[in-house]
């Protein structure tokens, strides 16, 4: 029995933890046989942490000799039957779906193992309450107590009963048909008194023996609100038990799903936690008349800590991560943490698996204000990452992504509104991977000879309209075009090199060449460029071995011409792409007439939204200039012309016929307008070499993409540039 002292520490705690015992009390769960079973002993207990799911340990859920409860005496290992789950004064038909202990064994000998289970109610629509699962590791308990299910669902009197086990090191603590012992009255719930964490788990002790049942029971952590550990055993002798922590679950996998069951699908530790950190939020919805939740008992215990970054912030946050993709890599997990907290090593012990663990991992015990600028930094990185990962992905989906990634980025500007100048500058540029270089070539004046001057800048771009300028070129008298273009083809191997590099490994960004009217046939991808940065490099074409694509130096961010982003939103949604010829093709020999200005007006007005115009004329005066002005002017974002095409004075021949031909086969194949960039620079590779008879054609091509979604920057702007350091 315990003595007095003790027993007025745990009522004092309870008073200051009481509305949090409630919450932990009601999440828990007692696992027994199936509802209609007349065996209602109990297995051991488990805890509901999202909506229709129970975590508790595997062992709970398998007889002594391994086979699955549930399944009756003739069922095998691996089987799946009905148990039931005892909590709110009913018992509920529920399924193992997934065991930790067990993968599958084409998994490997590499796949994670732990004592924990997953248990899936089989009543969707059975409500209710979830218990907090922590997003960082336990290290020491102080304040901390851990839960039983209950024998009888709904009693009022709770009776537990002791085995007296045998000698050995830690037994579990559930009920597996050891001998009985006298009944002794007990609560739910046995405070804990010290915890620590070594190789085997979370050891803690308390003032009484671990009662069988506990078993898969959650231990809570009062002091920061949260389910720490899913308790496996006790020892047989002392008053010490071993828990597992709730970060085990990080090693969740598909290879973990129970043969038969349905699951969560490739990732089910994601999407486990998403519905977890979902139903939380959604729990501080306004109008809700559910009573207190788990989150105001967690604000009532953690109010007036002064801590920045509260509970509040985490519960938004959370919710937040939830609705993005897990990251493609993990390691791109451990990156942001390693980079919020400066230092180059893993952040520690554990892995990282989502979004959701790095923001655990950055509770390290710092002041406040350090500690919401790591959170601040850290969910920067998070919602840039996430939309660099879809910034090139048509469709609805990643649509959706952006948005949440936005909403993110917003939530962050807002909570970092307190920082000092110097972090907000320091947070503000995240390092980004640049996604394609821009020259632009902008015009100034005639000089008196009458000849065009111009000055020209390098850009990197990062996606939607977000430039960082890296060269400039500006001067008062500006200098011919192709003193222009040569000082850029001076410059600009290295500099592309460099967003190579940034871009990550293998990686070629794309080259984009704005030009105004009146430059349209500049055959960029013909350009002569150093193939490295030694002094003394080679120069090879850039063409065949990156995307290079042409853009009108007059469309810019502001205004977005409406015609320009409804052609752009139709090419990238229609079904099939087809060349449009400009002009239609009147037989051998054929001019255009003197009326053909109107009717190239009305093709180009009229065309459907899987049209792309494609001319054979040069571009650079006459017919051509005018068909691509008229392109432009109805919105066309994509068009394809040779460098050197043929003058007025001259009729479509043999080789045009052949480059329409190809210009045609390239685009009904190629799957989608934002495939053209790449499938154009495997042409020219082609040409180059003449690896492919054919294909001459291609080697001054020039190819229009023009993105009103990723607009050129303005030109005289004083706002600072979006942009990466």
């Amino acid at each position: 029995m315990a003595p007095p002292e003790a027993a007025a520490g745990r009522r004092a705690d309870r008073a200051r933890y009481a509305q949090l015992l409630d919450h932990a009390g009601r999440t828990t769960v007692g696992l027994r046989a199936a509802p209609d079973a007349t065996d209602g002993r109990l297995w051991g207990s488990g805890v509901l942490i999202a909506p229709g799911w129970v975590l508790t340990c595997a062992h709970v859920l398998s007889e002594r000799d391994g086979r699955p409860r549930g399944t009756g005496c003739g069922g095998a290992a691996g089987a799946i039957g009905v148990v039931g789950a005892a909590f709110g004064g009913r018992v509920v038909a529920a399924r193992p779906v997934y065991d930790l202990s067990r993968p599958a064994p084409e998994a490997g000998p590499a796949a994670a193992r732990a004592d924990l289970a997953l248990v899936r109610l089989l009543d969707p629509e059975a409500p209710h309450p979830c218990a907090w699962l922590s997003d960082q590791p336990a290290t020491l308990l102080e304040d901390a107590y851990i839960f039983r299910g209950h024998e009888q669902p709904g009693g009022a009197e709770r009776v537990i009963r002791e085995s007296d086990g045998g000698p050995g090191a830690h037994g579990t603590a559930g009920n597996r048909g050891a001998p009985a012992a006298p009944a002794v009255p007990a609560e739910p719930f046995i405070a804990v008194r010290f915890g620590a964490r070594d190789a085997r788990g979370l050891q803690f002790g308390s003032d009484v023996r671990v009662t069988p049942g506990a078993s898969g029971g959650p231990l809570l952590d009062c002091d920061r609100g949260e389910v720490v550990g899913i308790v496996k055993g006790r020892h047989q002798q002392d008053h010490v038990g071993l828990a597992v922590p709730v970060t085990a679950l990080r090693g969740l996998g598909p290879e973990h799903l129970v043969a038969g069951a349905e699951g969560l699908g490739p990732d089910p530790y994601h999407a486990l936690t998403g519905l977890h950190d979902r139903w939380h939020w959604a729990g501080q919805d306004l109008g809700r008349a559910d009573g207190p939740t788990w989150f105001d008992a967690q604000h009532a215990i953690m109010a007036g800590r002064g801590r920045l970054w509260g509970v509040q912030e985490r519960l938004q946050a959370l919710d937040l991560l939830a609705r993005l993709p897990a990251p493609r890599n993990p390691l791109a997990v451990e990156a942001a943490v390693a980079e919020v907290l400066e230092r180059g090593e893993r952040p520690g012990a554990w892995s990282l698996r989502t979004w959701r663990d790095g923001h655990g991992a950055l509770y390290q015990g710092s002041d406040p204000y350090t500690e919401l600028r790591a959170f601040v930094h850290y969910l920067r990185i998070v919602a840039q990452v996430t939309a660099d990962e879809v910034r090139d992905v048509p469709g609805e989906r990643a649509g959706a992504v952006r948005e949440e990634a936005a909403r993110l980025a917003e939530f962050v500007q807002a909570k970092a509104v307190v920082l000092q100048p110097q972090d907000r500058r320091r947070i503000g540029p995240v390092r980004r991977r640049p996604r394609s270089v821009l020259v632009e070539f902008e015009p100034l004046y005639y000089d008196e000879g009458g000849e065009e001057l111009y000055n020209w800048s390098v850009s990197e771009g990062y996606g939607q309209g977000q430039w960082l300028r890296v060269d400039v070129q500006e001067s008062a008298g500006g200098v011919p075009f192709e003193r222009a273009e040569e000082q850029v083809r001076q410059r600009l191997g290295g500099r592309l090199l460099r967003a190579d590099g940034a871009a990550g490994p293998g990686a070629r960004v794309r080259l984009e060449v704005a030009v105004p009217e009146g430059r349209w046939h500049t055959a960029a991808g013909q350009w002569q460029l150093a193939a490295s940065t030694r002094r003394t490099a080679r120069l090879r074409p850039v063409g065949p071995g990156r995307a290079v694509v042409l853009r009108d130096q007059g469309r810019r961010r502001e205004p977005v011409d409406p015609g320009w982003l409804r052609r752009w939103q139709g090419i990238t949604a229609a079904p099939a792409l087809r060349a449009l010829r400009v002009p239609p093709s009147a037989g051998a020999g054929a001019r255009p007439g003197a009326g053909s200005a109107e009717a190239i007006w009305r093709l180009l007005e009229t065309a459907d939204d899987g049209a792309l115009p494609a001319l054979c004329h040069t571009v650079a005066d006459g017919f051509g200039l005018d068909a691509v002005g008229a392109a432009l002017d109805t919105g066309f974002p994509a068009a394809l012309w040779p460098a050197r095409g043929h003058g007025e004075e001259r009729a479509c021949d043999a080789s045009c016929e052949e480059f329409h031909r190809g210009v045609r086969e390239l685009v009904q194949g190629s799957g989608g307008v934002t495939r053209l960039p790449e499938l154009v620079r495997q042409l020219r590779a082609k040409a180059a070499e003449a690896a492919e008879e054919g294909t001459h054609w291609a080697r001054d091509l020039v190819f229009l993409y023009d993105d009103p979604q990723d607009p050129i920057p303005q030109l005289y702007t004083d706002r600072p540039q979006e942009s990466p350091r």
